[in-house]
């Protein structure tokens, strides 16, 4: 079986656990138009709304929002029609403005940029990243949370944000206003918001009742966001599905269209999970390969073994996580801390505690062997050895699930 890795993939024989072996993965989803045609189609038919053509005006600023190079989605195949939409009404690129919302994570270097908006679309219009620095609070939402957006993005007329729907372990889904909170946020706000990922209904795949996702929403609305352009990704990154129009309307028919073949159901958990990341950027580094950590958790029997395949090629990803995530109390120590005080990082450190509460992890990973360790983790550089020694310590009879891409599936276990 062969899982994605960085760029790259990695391979491990199932050998006599073949017949054991449970491949969960989302359902096959084959448009038969492509994505150019998916795209301009979700364009021309939008939920909820009017066609952006027709919301905006010439002479107007706009902001199309965007996700950074942590994030799947496919900016360059969508700017170009969302262009086209803007040039129809009249708006001239010397008005739009392209902003990455970095949320809390590191600023692009201009190579990166260019690639994600893509060469013609960045010497069209100016691409910037945000910066959770250079914001004005306008309110606070009903749960507290400051609402506080990048100035260049309240400055502007027009705000359009694009995004790809995938499963989110405590906000439901991505997509939707959830470009602009986090994406163009304060520290404090972004703060404010995950913070409630401890609070029940704070789950993968749950929009009525999740507090963060609620909270994200009533502060995107607050923001204005005029209009969504959000995409379906297969296992191979390609669009499968598109809507667009209303940030909320839009967003709902878009988790409609996730679910109805991202979701899965094993009968009883699993010894044994094998999970990758996705490759990248999914995996590129610990702190964005949680995600999928915390899919296979979902699955896995208490005291089983998870398998994490992810390069991590750019390390822990954020300070505060590597700082949390090196605790010499562990896990225990670092769950009782997110108690105390909550703190950005600490929180993805939190989730991984709680997997590591329940499961071993062995990680495959580029990361020294010696940091793996002080983190809790088995380290491997070899996948087929690294599952070994997985059924080693599950038992000669261990049931083995593979999710190959973590991310982009919704495991549970039936009842």
């Amino acid at each position: 079986m062969h899982l994605k890795y960085g760029s790259s993939e990695l391979a491990f024989e199932p050998g006599n656990a073949a017949d054991r072996l449970l491949l969960l993965e989302p359902g096959r989803c084959c448009p038969d138009c492509s994505e150019d045609e998916l795209i301009r189609a979700a364009l021309a038919q939008p939920i909820g709304s009017l066609p952006l053509a027709e919301l905006a005006r010439a002479g107007q600023r706009v902001a199309v929002i965007t996700s950074d190079v942590t994030r799947p989605c496919p900016s360059a195949r969508l700017l170009p029609a969302v262009l086209a939409e803007l040039g129809r009404a009249g708006i001239h690129d010397e008005d739009v403005t392209v902003v990455f919302g970095l949320g809390s994570h590191r600023a692009h270097t201009p190579q990166e940029r260019a690639q994600l908006a893509g060469d013609a679309v960045s010497r069209r219009v100016h691409c910037m990243d945000s910066d959770p620095n250079d914001v004005a609070v306008i309110g606070h939402t009903t749960r507290g949370t400051p609402v506080a957006v990048f100035r260049p993005v309240l400055a502007a007329d027009v705000r359009v944000c694009l995004g790809a729907i995938e499963y989110h372990y405590f906000a439901g889904y991505s997509g939707g206003y959830k470009a602009v909170i986090p994406g163009v946020a304060g520290l404090e706000t972004i703060q404010r918001n995950h913070c409630m990922m401890t609070q029940p209904g704070a789950s993968a795949g749950k929009l009525a009742g999740n507090p963060v996702r609620e909270d994200i929403e009533e502060a995107g609305a607050m923001v204005g966001v005029h209009f969504i352009l959000n995409v379906i990704l297969d296992e191979t990154h390609q669009i499968v599905s598109a809507v667009a129009g209303h940030p909320q309307s839009a967003h709902r028919e878009g988790c409609a269209r996730l679910d109805a073949f991202g979701r899965a159901t094993l009968e009883r958990p699993a010894d044994v999970v094998v999970v990758s990341a996705g490759g990248l950027p999914r995996d590129i580094n610990l702190y964005q390969a949680q995600k999928a950590l915390e899919n296979a958790r979902y699955v896995v029997r208490p005291g089983g073994v998870i398998v994490l395949v992810a390069e991590c090629r750019e390390g822990m990803g954020h300070r505060v996580f590597a700082e949390w995530m090196r605790d010499p109390g562990g896990p225990d120590a670092i769950i009782s801390r997110i108690c105390r005080e909550f703190v950005l990082g600490g929180h993805k450190a939190a989730a991984v505690a709680m997997a590591l509460k329940q499961a071993a992890i062995y990680l495959v990973s580029s990361l020294p062997a010696d940091d793996a360790r002080a983190m809790g983790f088995r380290p491997f550089t070899d996948l087929d050895e690294a599952f070994r020694a997985a059924l080693v310590a599950a038992g000669p009879d261990a049931t083995v699930a593979v999710m190959p891409d973590g991310g982009a599936v919704l495991p549970t276990v039936r009842g």
